[in-house]
Parts: structure tokens; sequence; C-alpha cells
């Protein structure tokens, strides 16, 4: 299955599916940290990135690749 048939799967669901795969998958990313390779890496898309709305987005995935995201369950 690739990527596309599954978020046409997602967008079938109901909304309180919906809300499962959402929450599933936001836990799963809090667990995520990134290596030393990936966060240079996106360093490096960030100091090259076309627009600061760009740079502000790699930003915020270099912060939680680092520090991982708190997670309220």
């Amino acid at each position: 299955m690739t990527a596309r048939q599954v978020i046409d799967e997602i967008v079938s669901l109901s909304p309180e599916e919906q809300a499962k795969v959402i929450h599933f998958a936001a836990r799963l990313e809090a667990r995520h940290r990134l290596t030393g390779e990936q966060l240079g890496v996106l360093a490096r898309q960030m100091v090259d990135a076309p627009s600061p709305l760009e740079a502000d987005v790699l930003r915020d995935e270099i912060v939680r690749g680092f520090y991982g995201r708190a997670t309220d369950g």
C-alpha cells in the first residue's frame, strides 16, 4: 500500500476514526528523535530555505526532532 492510498483511506474515515489516527500519529511522532545527521540536513535546509515561513517550519521540525514532542497521554 502506498502513502497516497493510506491517506485516501484516512480521508474516507469518519471524523471519530480520523481522530484516532491523528492521536496515534502524534504519539508516534512524540517518540521519534532525529539523529545528528538528520538534524544537520534539516539545519542546512533551514539556512537555504527560500522563505522565512519555510525556515520557521524547518526550525520547528528541528526542535521536535531534538527534544521530541510532549504528549498529554
